[in-house]
């Protein structure tokens, strides 16, 4: 059955290889991106968020069956706080509506293995609170100093793993029939990752902090392929996991403990 998709980062990396890949498997995809997309919004902002959701409802007749919330920044500064937690629970909660005429509605987020490192906890904190103003600006004291910066990436997908854990079981979304899920890519060969593999001995220091004995790096398709089986009338029961897609680096970092 052909099923309508809102995939957001979709011009590129994993969003453009999850937009093909159900592409071909007979779906409709509409893609969000802040350029070369059906939708063009930045969902950095207030006003792109708004105008995605508007626009979504005028391509769908305010119906579709499932979304992967994928857009997100790597960079340390604000505007990755900007979309990688608010731009990608807007995505969730404001499409969340659209999904109740589906027989089988599915939705999905992007949290990342750098859940597993240090993270700013004021900063996580301001997120979960919804405190938006409060969030970019303890991004911006952390962007001034070279080592803290490299705290927000983490920091954004630690939130939303918390956000995605409170909100999975409630009324909203398993009340609802909708399992909300993430998964947790390892490095990813794709154009945000490209600048991290730059230089002499950039690729053998990132493979020392992300080890990924399975196979290595991975191709955006790898990530995409569970997207879309998460988002696909066959998962049922899935409810708030953040599922690890990395080779193995949970499992080396993290060991049994949290058993």
């Amino acid at each position: 059955m052909t099923r309508t998709y809102v995939v957001t980062g979709s011009a590129s990396g994993i969003g453009k290889a999850t937009a093909e890949l159900l592409t071909s498997q007979g779906h409709r995809v509409i893609g969000v991106d802040i350029r070369d997309a059906d939708v063009v919004a930045d969902l950095t902002t207030e006003a792109g968020r708004t105008g995605m959701v508007d626009r979504v409802r005028e391509l769908t007749d305010s119906r579709i069956d499932a979304i992967v919330a994928n857009a997100g920044l790597a960079t340390p500064t604000p505007a990755t706080v900007g979309v990688n937690y608010f731009g990608m629970v807007a995505t969730l909660e404001r499409l969340r509506p659209l999904l109740e005429g589906s027989p089988a509605p599915r939705a999905v987020g992007v949290a990342s293995m750098a859940t597993l490192m240090p993270v700013d906890e004021e900063l996580v904190e301001a997120q979960l609170d919804g405190d938006e103003a409060k969030a970019l600006a303890r991004a911006e004291v952390l962007a001034a100093d070279d080592e803290k910066g490299q705290l927000i990436y983490a920091s954004t997908k630690v939130a939303f793993a918390r956000w995605l854990r409170r909100s999975a079981p409630t009324d909203a979304w398993a009340g609802k029939g909708i399992p909300l899920n993430a998964v947790a890519p390892g490095v990813i060969l794709t154009p945000m990752v490209a600048p991290l593999l730059e230089g002499e001995g950039a690729r053998e220091g990132l493979e020392q902090m992300v080890p990924m004995p399975l196979n290595g790096f991975a191709e955006p398709i790898v990530v995409a392929r569970l997207m879309a089986w998460l988002t696909s009338e066959e998962n049922t029961h899935l409810c708030g996991q953040v599922v690890f897609v990395d080779g193995g680096s949970d499992v080396v970092i993290r060991g049994d403990r949290v058993w």
